[in-house]
């Protein structure tokens, strides 16, 4: 598991298992836990972008009434990750091509200037967290587990957000990173469209060398590989059921 302000990117199998424990108590539910649930397995792609999110199949799954499932549904929407159609109910969103654009140049103006700020203060326990990191990332990338490698490149780029202590920025990084990985979902064309190991591991040494220009132009350097790497084109939807995916 690895942390970044305060957010859990869990690399195990199965959120529910971790669900139905927090619900195991005689203490009130709260919607936080389906909220934490279903977000890791959209940014995970578990949930492809497009899925139809019933209330009470979501109900059913996570054995909570739907009064829970509502507000996490809700809080998902704030977040952009799901759509809310009238009289139609939750669907995982989808990203247009042009917003998938937009969020990449969003992020291209953004975390360089991130990675500057980072490489002017990181200090050596900081530089110790991202090496870690990347060996998760590796194992990951070996592993070809490629839901969890996609959660752990999320959190190395949040990992420098919070490095850099600009606790603005932090927060719009944070929202373009989970909306990236609905575009990596839809869009990806190879398996290196999550983050290139190198590119990370060159960012590391740019940081912890304090090279600001360096980490600005390599962290832009890859932003552009990143969305060169994405078919901007429709995949087709998985057909599967939405239990079958959250029991993955």
């Amino acid at each position: 598991m690895i942390m970044s302000r305060g957010i859990e990117f869990n690399t195990s199998p199965n959120p529910m298992k971790t669900l139905a424990h927090k619900q195991s108590d005689a203490q009130p539910v709260s919607w936080a836990p389906v909220y934490q649930a279903l977000r890791e397995a959209i940014i995970s792609h578990q949930i492809p972008p497009g899925t139809k999110l019933p209330e009470d199949e979501l109900s059913s799954i996570y054995s909570v009434g739907r009064a829970l499932i509502r507000p996490a549904l809700q809080a998902l929407a704030h977040d952009k990750l799901v759509r809310l159609e009238p009289n139609r109910g939750a669907f995982v969103a989808q990203p247009s091509k042009q917003e998938a654009r937009e969020i990449f140049e969003a992020r291209a103006l953004i975390e360089p200037k991130v990675a500057a700020l980072a490489a002017q203060v990181a200090t050596p326990a900081a530089i110790k967290e991202l090496r870690l990191h990347l060996e998760h990332e590796h194992s990951a990338t070996q592993a070809h587990d490629d839901g969890a490698a996609i959660k752990l490149s999320a959190g190395f780029h949040m990992a420098i957000a919070d490095i850099a202590a600009h606790s603005i920025f932090a927060s719009y990084v944070y929202d373009l990173l989970s909306r990236s990985s609905l575009i990596v979902a839809l869009y990806w064309k190879r398996r290196d469209a999550t983050c290139e190991s190198h590119a990370h591991h060159a960012l590391v040494e740019a940081i912890a060398n304090h090279k600001p220009d360096d980490a600005a132009n390599l962290m832009r350097s890859h932003l552009v590989d990143l969305l060169s790497g994405l078919d901007l084109e429709l995949v087709s939807k998985q057909d599967r059921t939405l239990s079958d995916m959250l029991r993955k």
